[in-house]
């Protein structure tokens, strides 16, 4: 089971999609703007956000570079969830950061597939914050003891 985050400003579309990612065994929210989104994330990490990409105010997209600019939220998987159909859309979205792209409407199978193939590419992997992740790949944390971790 994994937290599933809806940043849609349908709320039609969003309830629907949370109710089909409910349905499937994750717990899901939603709400219905980036600035909303942006506030709930500080409380509460999701594993996986569905964030539309043209929201009012803040965008999907100015969210998403947003978050991969973040120490905290910079491998936040994140699938784009649009009613727009470009292709210089989808690959602004790809190109910002996104793991997934999309399209509104969507069947529900698709949609829970999707989810699924999101979390599982990310697999057993456990966030750390970015400066930890630095000093792990440096070479300058020694992590001998699960337990234990040690700047070197």
């Amino acid at each position: 089971m994994a937290y599933v985050l809806i940043a849609d400003d349908d709320e039609l579309i969003a309830e629907m999609a949370c109710d089909l990612l409910i349905d499937a065994g994750h717990a899901c929210g939603w709400v219905t703007s980036g600035e909303e989104a942006w506030e709930l994330m500080a409380k509460r990490r999701p594993d996986v956000l569905l964030l539309d990409q043209d929201m009012p105010g803040i965008s999907g997209v100015s969210l998403l570079r947003k978050l991969r600019g973040s120490a905290i939220f910079y491998d936040l998987p994140v699938i784009m969830f649009t009613a727009m159909s470009g292709e210089a859309d989808e690959n602004r979205a790809i190109y910002a950061g996104a793991q997934d792209y999309l399209r509104k409407p969507f069947s529900p199978s698709d949609l829970v597939d999707r989810i699924n193939k999101v979390l599982a590419k990310r697999g057993e992997f456990r966030h750390l914050d970015l400066k930890t992740r630095v000093a792990r790949e440096a070479g300058f944390l020694d992590e001998t003891s699960p337990l234990e971790r040690r700047w070197v």
